[in-house]
């Protein structure tokens, strides 16, 4: 067992690890547990009754938070041409072809946090997938970050746009927002999170869909949410 710090401990005194709390609850005690020096990144964490070896049960898309994430947001482009001007005046902070794909290849290089692709370069792009895969990084279209409307995309992800998407434990995890945002704004943003989640339920999945939640700041304890209670459960 790692040794936890007298702040994690103090933290756990406020928090019934069996409790299943109500979201703005859950979200309240995140924040007032936070004992961190820098502002902690809120993160939800949502098991989900699917089998994401299946293709017809995947879940995945994007959403522009309300409140953001409080992150600025580096985003690469992958655009040449008209396009590769388009992006730059667009605020991209880096442009670029096979020039960057061979930056990335060569040097490891990955000072920044999303990637936009024209569908034109996705050939490129394409030979990127195990280095950009694992990181969450792949331009895909069901994301919007493969499009040739590259204003659009750019002003979404810089808006605090966020991605989620399954892991090999059918577990969604995503950030919404800094403690430093408080209740009230956490709490919008895990609304519009979960109503996304709750939309995009396959067809094919059965039974209980949203099978747990838990919310939980960068260094803090984990708050079980009942997961009756973010949004209709058919």
């Amino acid at each position: 067992m790692p040794k936890r710090s007298k702040g994690y401990k103090e933290a756990e005194k406020l928090i019934e690890r069996q409790t299943l709390y109500e979201p703005a609850d859950a979200l309240g005690l995140v924040v007032k547990s936070s004992r961190a020096k820098f502002d902690e990144t809120v993160e939800v964490h949502v098991k989900l009754g699917v089998d994401g070896r299946h293709a017809d049960q995947q879940v995945r898309g994007a959403i522009v938070l309300p409140h953001g994430t409080g992150k600025s947001v580096r985003v690469l482009v992958f655009a040449k041409g008209p396009k590769e001007a388009e992006a730059k005046e667009a605020g991209a902070d880096y442009v670029g072809a096979e020039d960057m794909a061979q930056r990335i290849q060569s040097e490891g290089w990955f000072d920044f946090d999303a990637v936009v692709a024209t569908p034109d370069m996705m050939s490129v792009v394409g030979r990127l997938g195990k280095l950009l895969g694992p990181k969450g990084l792949m331009p895909n279209p069901k994301s919007g970050t493969v499009t040739n409307d590259l204003a659009k995309a750019l002003e979404d992800i810089k808006a605090g746009k966020v991605e989620y998407r399954l892991d090999k434990s059918n577990i969604i995890h995503t950030p919404i927002g800094k403690v430093s945002f408080g209740e009230d704004k956490l709490s919008g943003n895990f609304t519009a999170l979960l109503d996304a989640i709750v939309k995009a339920k396959p067809a094919a999945a059965k039974g209980q869909y949203v099978k747990s939640v838990t919310v939980a700041s960068t260094m803090g304890v984990g708050v079980k949410i009942n997961p009756l209670r973010v949004g209709t459960q058919n």
